[in-house]
């Protein structure tokens, strides 16, 4: 008993030892920080419907997923702001916090990308990058009435008061943005409390986000960013094509591009391709254009060019229809895109040069019927008018004539001899030919 007891602090030692070992042992194993898993979005390009359906689906995919972050890098000119809403409607009701990087180097938030950044749980921005400048632009073609505009001045200024406001930003400056088209520099936005990081790079902007607190349902939660498993999502091939689609360029031309096919189709009836590329080619522009301002007249004027190349066939003016035609298809390109946006209008050196290939497809098209409706007829009835070949038999007032490799009853005015040739004048009733004598 007395040895037992001896050794009970030999044991007690020893076990220590070992829950010691054993501890340290799993501790190593475990790690010391969890992994953040983050959709990785890249965005450079105007914000259209498409973009926004983009974006959305992939803050849902991020929700869905149990994913911790969103990140969205951002270049862009602006967009539509219907679209910047649902854009910035998912931002607000996403679980997982949003993280908005203005970046590369160079790039810009320009108009509705402001305010997407103005939303954002984190907003971000590249040296060199540039964020305001969010004045709203009429839509739809024509000027709208002052009074209008000072409605669309003032709820655009409300919405971008109420998007710093709940995000702890500059309200004074989210309203000079929209009332004056203010734009800031990256240093200059950090300054005022536009943003709230700097970041030269993608590994920069995780190591300052790492331990920063964000708000949900009114609870504080931690951003961990230490370490990251970047997921990068990508539009897919259909959400690609309809993105070019709304650019303008492409817009104008699918449109031209519709407005050849209708036209070869009218004036060349039973083609279909024609008439099928073209009506594909419109659909898809109109797709584009509701995307855009469009001024209607524009619209009009590149229609009345169409119909004025197709009186042109049918009308004697001497290129007068034309040459009106060319000057309706100049106007309406010039007209079609009503903004001074850049970024949404139709580049001149396109317009140049669409409307010469058009004009000289009309011109070329346009002779070449012109010429085939003036030709004297080659086959039926008209076309033996014209037509020689000499008497089979005699002919006093009527005889055999053969003519065209066949032979013919035909009749004339005066005596021609047998084998003598002859020169088709016209055709009688009864299948005859009314031929004459072909003096030599």
């Amino acid at each position: 008993m007395k040895r037992f007891q001896r050794l009970i602090p030999f044991l007690l030692i020893i076990s220590l030892a070992v829950s010691m070992l054993v501890s340290q042992g799993l501790s190593s194993q475990t790690p010391t920080a969890a992994t953040a898993r983050i959709n990785v979005v890249q965005v450079a390009d105007v914000i259209n419907p498409v973009v926004a359906r983009f974006i959305k689906d992939e803050i849902e995919r991020t929700n869905r997923e149990g994913m911790h972050a969103f990140l969205l890098e951002l270049d862009t000119p602006g967009g539509l702001d219907t679209a910047m809403r649902d854009i910035i409607q998912s931002i607000l009701n996403s679980q997982a916090p949003v993280i908005v990087y203005v970046a590369p180097r160079g790039a810009r938030a320009a108009s509705a990308g402001a305010l997407i950044t103005l939303a954002a749980d984190f907003a971000a921005m590249a040296p060199g990058t540039n964020i305001g400048a969010a004045t709203p632009v009429a839509l739809g073609g024509g000027e709208q009435d002052d009074a209008m505009m000072e409605k669309v001045l003032q709820d655009a200024v409300a919405y971008a008061k109420s998007l710093a406001e709940q995000r702890g930003r500059n309200k004074e400056w989210a309203e000079r943005i929209i009332r004056e088209g203010l734009s800031s520099s990256a240093r200059e936005a950090l300054e005022l409390q536009v943003i709230d990081i700097i970041a030269d790079d993608r590994d920069d902007l995780f190591a300052q986000l790492d331990g920063r607190r964000y708000l949900r349902a009114g609870q504080s939660m931690t951003l961990a960013t230490a370490q990251v498993d970047l997921v990068f999502s990508e539009m897919n091939w259909r959400q690609q094509i309809l993105t070019a689609i709304s650019n303008p360029n492409v817009a104008y031309l699918l449109l031209m591009l519709g407005f050849l096919g209708i036209f070869f189709e009218l004036s060349n009836p039973g083609a279909i391709v024609p008439g099928a590329i073209g009506a594909i080619a419109l659909l898809l522009a109109f797709f584009g254009l509701q995307t855009l301002p469009v001024n209607y007249v524009g619209v009009l004027l590149l229609f009345l060019a169409v119909v004025l190349f197709m009186l042109e066939i049918y009308v004697s003016s001497y290129g007068m229809l034309t040459v009106g035609g060319i000057l309706s298809m100049a106007l309406g390109s010039l007209m079609l895109i009503d903004t001074a946006e850049p970024y949404m209008q139709i580049s001149r050196a396109v317009i140049f040069a669409t409307v010469l290939v058009c004009a000289g497809f009309f011109i070329v098209v346009i002779y070449f019927v012109t010429r085939t409706q003036r030709r004297p007829a080659f086959s039926g009835t008209e076309g033996m008018v014209g037509e020689r070949g000499r008497a089979d038999s005699p002919i006093a007032p009527e005889g055999r004539v053969f003519v065209h490799g066949e032979l013919w009853t035909a009749v004339s005015s005066e005596h021609i001899a047998e084998g003598e040739p002859i020169e088709v004048v016209g055709m009688l009733p009864g299948m005859k030919l009314e031929v004459r004598r072909v003096k030599s």
